[in-house]
């Protein structure tokens, strides 16, 4: 759960122009992962529970989408990406590797 939490504190650095756009999406999108993965674990079936992990996956790879472009128009200085971006494709595997575990 940190890297959801990163995010938000990450968004921070960003410019206060930006808090209704990038700032704003990143925040939603890292605490939707971590809101359908909770929502999917307190189901009452495994596919439900697959369906919110798919649902938390999506929201994953916007938030990947939305750090790469915010940190293609300097929002903030590009190093402090990294470790966050590193973060989130790890979560990315995590999640991937879940739902192929419950799948199979």
């Amino acid at each position: 759960m940190s890297a959801y939490i990163n995010c938000y504190k990450f968004t921070r650095l960003f410019p206060q122009s930006e808090l209704y756009g990038l700032t704003s999406q990143i925040r939603r999108s890292s605490v939707s992962v971590a809101s359908n993965i909770a929502e999917g674990y307190g189901r009452r079936s495994k596919p439900e529970y697959i369906q919110f992990l798919h649902i938390a996956l999506g929201s994953l790879r916007e938030l990947d989408t939305q750090l790469i472009i915010a940190k293609e128009v300097d929002l903030a200085d590009k190093n402090l990406f990294t470790p966050l971006l590193n973060e989130v494709e790890e979560m990315q595997s995590i999640l991937v590797a879940s739902l192929n575990k419950l799948k199979a």
